[in-house]
């Protein structure tokens, strides 16, 4: 593994000053710049009752699932989406831009705005499509602006431009990122802040910490790698493609020692840097954006409190280290408790569920009189958390608590799988079918006119749940690989989820007891990790009618197949006032497509449907699963139980 560049940093033999410019690297962003400036409490070119956006509402008298301000402000955002050639850790590439800034501007609104973006697709070289998403958001009442291709919307075609415009609805800490194909991989995401109600007092916000692993390959290039066959099954197949850095707020070092390829490569581009004041308590939005890597982030000597997590207020609790997967925020106070003069290391490291070449992302921390050049000394925490899991969830209780009905209306079982197709493509499966999308078809507007059941799309992987207004989904991961499993439009009850897996069962799949932890007032948040050969118990309130992807955020999982949609309350769903503009989209991608026969990404992406899927010999998939066995997973005597049912 190659981590000389983190040993030059560490021991001074690299120099903290960039030698890059911001522009070369990260564009017109400005995070990551030591003096770029704080976060306010809120926006106040607006209204202001009782002195707050959201008037007399706070984190403990407003149930935001069923109430939420009206400010009627709207917040205007254009974006032009376009490749540029950038250098985030130093190694020259090209990366897909949103006005020229990776990463992306960061969306900024209180609680009860409406927000709105005009999105330019001006991709090319090759062209695309695109589709953005807004993480998180319940978009309730405006289910179509959701921005999944083949579920909510079409592809938005080359040349053409498309606006989104959706509520506030929810406030804390979250992103925007594209969901056509892997494509954010590429650069396409951005960090969103919707202001609210404080629960927990602090003095400073300092704003998004950005996490990405990073890949300097091209996004599709990886993609093709990994839903593609290398031949027999004796051979490997890139199950997960090892990322190349891991970087804070779009910045790290690279040693470009490493470098035979050609490629401009410079070792010190610049970290991320950020400022404490001495005595005062700081707010991080700490957001995980990458494509595979779960992330443990630290700042050297100094104690988090958590505050939030997800969209998800909740009761404080102290930690060293917070553990973010794919999708996930947590929002933590932390207090600056050294001297004027120090300077700290932040930390962020990928995880050994995860495949990474140089795991370790490194920013400093400076107190408001150190030397901004100088070199941290601070040593790193000891890390004994589980590699694959988030927090015990029984520490993680929401601040306004919620009941969940203790008898759903439904319960349904879901069994995580995975192998090779006919053609000896890898698929996932979830109940023995992998997904895949049609982006010329969009579910949602299907099911307005009436078509809820798709008996010859088996493939779309849409589940049915009608009028009822609870749902238990009992997950079981049957596969050797953590996924953290994000939900649309809700954020779901985790009831219970399984830990320890690999150590006390031997990697054997795991069984719910029934038990539910804080059966009371239960974790709520859009994206829970499930743990390798581990199980996740989440119930859904079904008040959101609407399709609703339930999927792995691991970007490559999503292309291989592991997906479902879950379609609520159809009835409703077909009384929808849908805009004409969403068909008028689904129009210009038709004509694109019909000029453009093989558009990129359109026939590899969400993987290939399965002709009689078959397990993969315990021999061949520890090829691939080796690393996470000797990084603290166990498989078992005969290495892989159950891998596909």
């Amino acid at each position: 593994m190659t981590t000389s560049v983190v040993t030059k940093l560490l021991t001074g033999a690299l120099s903290l000053t960039a030698q890059l410019t911001q522009d070369a690297t990260n564009g017109l962003s400005q995070l990551g710049l030591v003096n770029t400036s704080t976060i306010s409490d809120f926006l106040t070119d607006n209204p202001l009752p009782n002195g707050f956006p959201w008037g007399t509402d706070t984190a403990l008298n407003t149930n935001y699932y069923e109430t939420s301000p009206n400010t009627g402000v709207i917040r205007r955002y254009d974006f032009t989406i376009k490749r540029g050639l950038k250098a985030p850790d130093g190694y020259q590439k090209q990366v897909i831009l949103i006005n020229d800034q990776y990463p992306g501007p960061t969306i900024e609104a209180n609680w009860g705005d409406t927000i709105q973006v005009t999105v330019h697709n001006q991709i090319s070289t090759p062209e695309e499509g695109t589709a953005l998403h807004w993480h998180g958001l319940l978009q309730k009442a405006t289910p179509w602006y959701d921005g999944v291709p083949s579920v909510q919307q079409c592809p938005i075609a080359p040349g053409n431009s498309f606006t989104y415009s959706f509520k506030a609805d929810l406030y804390g800490t979250s992103w925007y990122h594209s969901h056509y194909s892997a494509q954010y991989a590429g650069g396409l995401h951005g960090p969103m802040i919707i202001h609210g109600p404080k629960n927990v007092p602090y003095d400073i916000d300092i704003g998004p910490v950005f996490l990405s692993d990073w890949y300097h390959g091209e996004y599709f290039d990886v993609l093709k790698k990994v839903v593609g066959t290398d031949g027999p099954l004796t051979q490997p197949t890139p199950l997960a493609p090892n990322s190349d850095n891991n970087l804070i707020n779009g910045k790290m070092d690279f040693d470009c020692s490493t470098v035979n390829d050609g490629v401009p490569c410079v070792s010190n581009a610049g970290l991320a840097k950020f400022k404490f004041q001495s005595g005062k308590s700081h707010r991080l939005r700490i957001i995980n954006a990458g494509a595979e890597g779960i992330q443990k982030f630290s700042i050297d000597n100094h104690t988090m409190t958590v505050m939030a997590n997800d969209f998800v207020p909740i009761k404080p609790y102290d930690t060293n280290i917070v553990t973010v997967g794919i999708g996930q925020r947590t929002d933590v106070i932390v207090k600056a408790i050294g001297k004027p003069t120090d300077a700290y290391w932040m930390r962020s490291d990928i995880t050994a569920c995860a495949t990474a070449n140089q795991p370790h992302a490194l920013a400093v921390v400076y107190y408001e009189k150190a030397n901004t050049t100088a070199k941290p000394t601070s040593q790193a925490y000891t890390d004994n958390t589980q590699p694959c899991e988030n927090d015990d969830i029984a520490k993680t209780q929401p601040f306004y608590p919620i009941t969940p009905d203790p008898n759903p209306a439904t319960t349904k079982e879901i069994i995580i799988s995975g192998g090779f197709n006919d053609t000896h493509h890898f698929n996932f499966y979830m109940n023995n079918q992998t997904f895949r999308a049609n982006y010329n078809k969009p579910v949602l507007l299907l099911a307005q006119q009436g078509n809820t059941s798709f008996p010859k799309n088996p493939e779309w992987n849409v589940y049915n749940f009608g009028s009822n207004k609870t749902v238990r989904l009992v997950v079981y991961n049957h596969f050797p690989a953590a996924h953290p499993m994000h939900l649309h439009g809700h954020n779901m009850f985790v009831l219970a989820v399984s830990t320890n897996v690999g150590i006390i069962n031997g990697g054997k799949p795991q069984t719910w007891d029934g038990k539910i932890v804080n059966a009371q007032n239960p974790q709520r948040r859009d994206v829970q990790m499930l743990p390798p050969f581990g199980y996740l118990v989440l119930q859904i309130n079904m008040d959101n009618p609407g399709i609703w992807p339930f999927h792995c955020h691991i970007a490559w999982h999503v292309s291989q197949g592991l997906y479902i949609n879950i379609m609520e309350r159809p009835a409703d769903i077909k009384q929808m006032q849908i805009p004409q503009i969403m068909q008028q989209t689904c129009t210009a991608w038709q004509k694109y497509t019909d000029d453009n026969p093989h558009p990129q990404n359109s026939e590899i992406d969400s993987g290939l449907k399965a002709r009689n899927p078959r397990p993969i010999a315990s021999e061949h998939i520890s090829k691939h699963v080796g690393k996470r066995v000797k990084r603290g997973l166990s498989l078992g005597d005969d290495g892989v139980h159950e891998f596909h049912m």
